[in-house]
C-alpha cells in the first residue's frame, strides 16, 4: 500500500524534527484515519513518554482505544508488518508465547502487560504485540484509560489521599543562572549589585547589622523573561524556588485568603534558603485606596501581605522574597517601603544580544537554510521573548506549509521569516506608551528614573 502525499511528507518532516509534537501528532492522527492503529499508537506513545501530561496527545490516545473497542483493525497489505489481530475476545492463540506476553491472568508481568491482556480482551486487539512490533512500552495507565486505577495523592480521588502543600518547587531541571540569560548585562549587572552580591556575602552583612533578608521587585512589559530571571536568581542562590500566583491564595470564604497567604510563607519559611516567587503581584498588592464597596474586603489580603513581608512579622532568614509585575504604579505604595519590595529592577524588552540568543533557541532543531540570526536580531526592535517565540513558530508553519504542498521538507529559510515579520509585530508598544505618561507624571520620587532612562534611549 502507498502511502498518500500528505503522509509521506509529513513522515519526512518528523523524521527532520523527531521532537516537534504538533507534527508528530497530526501524521498520527492521519494514520488513524486509515485505520493504521499501531503506527499512530507509535507516534503518539513517543510525545507522550516526553510529555505525559500533554492533552492532545491524551485525546488522541483515548480515539485510538475507543475506535479499537469499538471493532479490530481493518487487515493491513501483506507488505506492511503489522501486530497480529483476534476477532474474539480472550483467544488463547497467544498462550505460547516466550515471552508469556499472551498468558490470561497477567500475574507476575513487570512491563504492565497484564494490564495490556486486559485491553485485548476488552477491544479484540493485541496491544503486547503491538507494542514488540513497534519497539515501544505504553504505561499501563494509557493502555486502557477506561480501566485506570484513580490516580493517588488527588484530592478527591480517595478517602486517603495525601493533601499537596499550598506551594510546590519547579520541576526537577537543571537549574539556570543568570550566565543562561542572553544579553540584558544592565539588568544582570543591577540585580548582582542591589540583590545577589550582599545575600553571597553574608558573613560581612551579618557585620554590618544587615539581615539576611531580602525582597526585590522585577517589573517591566508582558514577555519580557521576569519569571526565568527570578529563576535565575534562584539559581544564583543555591535556593529552592517556589512561585504563587492569585489563585494560590484567593479564597470565597471569610479568612481563607489571609490564612492561605501566612500559609504559603510559612511553607516558604520551612526549608531555606527559599526564593518565594509571587507573580503579578499587583493582583495581591493593589492599592487599599482603590478597595472600596464590594471589594473591601481584599483590603485584608493586602494587610496580611504587608506582615509577611516586614522584618517585624517572624524570621525571615534565608527567605528571598521576588515579585514581578507590569505594573509597579498599581501597587500599595506600603509594599514598596524599606524592608519589604524596597529594591526594583527594570527588565526591559531584551536588547540585540538577548534576541540574537533566543531566536537561536528557538531555531534549534528545525530544519534550517541560510538564517542570519544577527540580521533578525536588528529587524525585531522592541520584540518581547514571546514576541519572538511567536515569530519563529510562525515562519516555522509556513515552511510546514510549503514541505506539504511540495512533498518533501522544506527548511525555514529568511523568506518564512520575512512573511512573519510581516504579520506578527511587537507587544511592548503600548505598555511603553503607558510607561511614558507615568515617568512624565508620576516619577517625583525618582522611583522610575532607570525606565526614564530607557525611554530616552529609544527616543
Amino acid at each position: 500500500m502507498t502511502d498518500s502525499p500528505l503522509i509521506e511528507a509529513l513522515a519526512a518532516a518528523v523524521a527532520a524534527a523527531p521532537e516537534h509534537a504538533p507534527l508528530r501528532l497530526h501524521l498520527a492522527e492521519l494514520l488513524a484515519a486509515e485505520r493504521r492503529f499501531p503506527e499512530a499508537l507509535g507516534h503518539v506513545t513517543r510525545v507522550l513518554q516526553a510529555e505525559p501530561e500533554h492533552a492532545a496527545a491524551l485525546a488522541q490516545l483515548s480515539a485510538i482505544s475507543a475506535a479499537l473497542s469499538a471493532g479490530p483493525v481493518g487487515t493491513p497489505a501483506a507488505t506492511r508488518a503489522e501486530p497480529s489481530v483476534s476477532g474474539e475476545s480472550g483467544d488463547s492463540d497467544d498462550s505460547d508465547d516466550s515471552d508469556g506476553s499472551g498468558d490470561s491472568d497477567g500475574s507476575g508481568d513487570s512491563d504492565g502487560s497484564g494490564d495490556a491482556g486486559r485491553a485485548e480482551e476488552a477491544s479484540g486487539y493485541d496491544w503486547s504485540q503491538a507494542e514488540r512490533d513497534l519497539g515501544v512500552s505504553v504505561p499501563p495507565a494509557f493502555v486502557s484509560p477506561a480501566r485506570a486505577e484513580p490516580l493517588r495523592g488527588v484530592i478527591g480521588e480517595a478517602e486517603d489521599a495525601e493533601v499537596p502543600p499550598i506551594l510546590s518547587g519547579s520541576p526537577a531541571a537543571p537549574p539556570v543562572t543568570l550566565d543562561d540569560v542572553g544579553g540584558l548585562d544592565p539588568v544582570k549587572t543591577r540585580i548582582n549589585e542591589s540583590f545577589l552580591i550582599p545575600m553571597r556575602n553574608a558573613a560581612i552583612a551579618q557585620a554590618f547589622g544587615k539581615s539576611l533578608r531580602g525582597g526585590l521587585l522585577l517589573y517591566g512589559p508582558p514577555g519580557c523573561g521576569k519569571t526565568y530571571i527570578a529563576r535565575a536568581i534562584a539559581g544564583e542562590l543555591g535556593a529552592r524556588f517556589l512561585t504563587v500566583t492569585m489563585t494560590d491564595v484567593l479564597s470565597q470564604f471569610i479568612g481563607e485568603t489571609e490564612k492561605n497567604l501566612k500559609g504559603i510563607f510559612d511553607e516558604a519559611r520551612a526549608t531555606t534558603p527559599t526564593v518565594l516567587f509571587i507573580d503579578e503581584i499587583d493582583a495581591l498588592g493593589m492599592k487599599r485606596s482603590a478597595l472600596q464597596g464590594s471589594a473591601a474586603w481584599l483590603r485584608q489580603m493586602v494587610n496580611q501581605l504587608l506582615l509577611e513581608l516586614d522584618s517585624m512579622a517572624g524570621n525571615n532568614d534565608g527567605l528571598y522574597v521576588l515579585a514581578a509585575t507590569n505594573h509597579p504604579w498599581d501597587l500599595d505604595e506600603a509594599l514598596l517601603r524599606p524592608g519589604r519590595l524596597d529594591r526594583t529592577v527594570l527588565v526591559t524588552p531584551p536588547d540585540a544580544d538577548a534576541r540574537a540568543a533566543i531566536l537561536r533557541t528557538h531555531l534549534a532543531r528545525r530544519p534550517l537554510a541560510g538564517i542570519d540570526v544577527a540580521q533578525l536580531a536588528q529587524q525585531t526592535v522592541g520584540f518581547s521573548g514571546a514576541d519572538l517565540q511567536h515569530l519563529t513558530e510562525t515562519a516555522a508553519e509556513k515552511a510546514m506549509l510549503d514541505s506539504i504542498a511540495a512533498g518533501e521538507v522544506q527548511p525555514i529559510t529568511m523568506a518564512h521569516l520575512a512573511l512573519a515579520r510581516a504579520e506578527v509585530e511587537p507587544s511592548t508598544g503600548p505598555w511603553l506608551d503607558a510607561a511614558r505618561n507615568v515617568v512624565r507624571f508620576s516619577n517625583a520620587s525618582g522611583r522610575y528614573n532607570d525606565l526614564a532612562a530607557y525611554l530616552a534611549e529609544r527616543r
